[in-house]
């Protein structure tokens, strides 16, 4: 009896974690007196963020325990912790006071300025967590594409001598497999980076459709291009892509 309870408690620990450890959609809005565009929404804990629209909405994924860290220009910065209401109802109102009528003060720490990437550095935002960081066993990564699953099946196969898994590696079919799965991924990275980030790559430069189709294309000719976009940090990416920009308008300046 004692071992039977002893297990049962050991799986109720093991589902716990689990779905502490789920990531969800958080929506969001921000209620306040002035300006609810443009308010950035940190996921500290996830390095995750985005920004709000004209109505002081915003999506970002969290889970149980994150911390959103809500900063803008105008507003006295607020930190919102991840709990089970929220997780629930995955929806989330903030209320921001005006700073504008604060005395001035010195100030102990570091310093939240509404700018995105200042506040980005001064959040201490860090790497998200999965299964393994918990110690439970699970699948972590997207599902497969029909090309991913065409390689598994290419790539499968019984007996002593699996024919299967050797004909296609002698015709190349496994090779040609793995190519246009590295062009679809570095394809699907780029789009993602475009929407995510070109707002705030090109919010203080004029640049046509085709030049930042073409910049984008000049940042995934660095292999940590798609190394950042499998890690899925949104911090770093950005600053990797404001490098970039740099780099690409002394590119452009040559040509």
């Amino acid at each position: 009896m004692i071992k039977i309870k002893c297990f049962i408690f050991l799986l109720l620990l093991l589902f716990s974690a689990e779905i502490s450890a789920q990531t969800k959609d958080i929506k969001g809005k921000i209620i306040a007196d002035g300006d609810l565009v443009g308010i950035h929404i940190i996921n500290k804990t996830a390095s995750k963020f985005t920004v709000t629209n004209d109505l002081g909405e915003f999506v970002i994924p969290a889970k149980l325990n994150d911390t959103l860290l809500i900063s803008g220009v105008q507003y006295v910065p607020k930190e919102i912790l991840i709990t089970d209401i929220i997780m629930q109802t995955k929806a989330v109102n903030v209320n921001l006071v005006d700073n504008v009528n604060l005395l001035d003060e010195v100030v102990v720490g570091k310093v939240l300025t509404g700018s995105l990437m200042t506040d980005i550095e001064n959040s201490d935002a860090k790497r998200e967590l999965n299964f393994y960081d918990l110690g439970i066993p699970g699948y972590t990564g997207p599902k497969k594409t029909q090309s991913e699953r065409r390689l598994y099946e290419a790539q499968s196969g019984g007996g002593i001598v699996p024919l299967n898994p050797l004909i296609n590696w002698i015709t190349g079919r496994t090779k040609s497999l793995k190519e246009q799965i590295e062009r679809e991924e570095l394809g699907a990275a780029i789009e993602q980076a475009k929407a995510k980030f070109s707002k705030l790559i090109f919010e203080d430069d004029t640049y046509s459709e085709t030049m930042q189709n073409e910049y984008f294309y000049f940042c995934s000719d660095d292999p940590s291009f798609k190394e950042l976009s499998d890690l899925g940090n949104d911090i770093k990416t950005l600053q990797f892509l404001k490098d970039k920009f740099e780099a690409f308008k002394t590119h452009i300046e040559k040509d």
